[in-house]
């Protein structure tokens, strides 16, 4: 599990690799993320959007935005909390992934919540210790 904290938001993650969806052999490694956003600061606020940083084991880098989260602007009072699945396909067996989400207070405030870098590692991946 990665976890980070900004302004009482705090956003854990937790990666696996789906090996029925992934086809090694053609070069398909795909990766499902669960991400727990909790509010634990004293403001309603609200997830806006999303920016993705998404790197493979080559270092080719892809960027994804847009609105909210899965088709979806959740807002979370004090104390909620709010989850949510999806995936990520790489061309190699690993990776990275991170970001940040714009968030928007009631009186209309935005700030950004980092989203912590995880790794994405699937078994077809062979590991050198350092």
């Amino acid at each position: 599990m990665y976890e980070e904290t900004t302004r009482a938001i705090r956003v854990l993650v937790e990666p696996r690799y789906l090996a029925d969806r992934s086809a090694p052999q053609d070069g398909r490694f795909v990766f499902a993320y669960r991400v727990r956003i909790e509010n634990s600061g004293g403001e309603i606020v609200t997830l806006e959007r999303r920016y993705w940083r998404i790197a493979d084991a080559q270092g080719r880098v892809q960027e994804v935005e847009g609105p909210g989260v899965v088709g979806e602007t959740p807002t979370l009072s004090p104390g909620d909390a709010f989850e949510y699945t999806s995936a990520a396909p790489l061309t190699t067996p690993s990776g990275m992934m991170g970001g940040r989400y714009q968030m928007r207070t009631a009186d209309g405030e935005t700030f950004e919540v980092a989203i912590p870098t995880f790794s994405l590692d699937s078994p077809h991946e062979n590991r050198t210790l350092n």
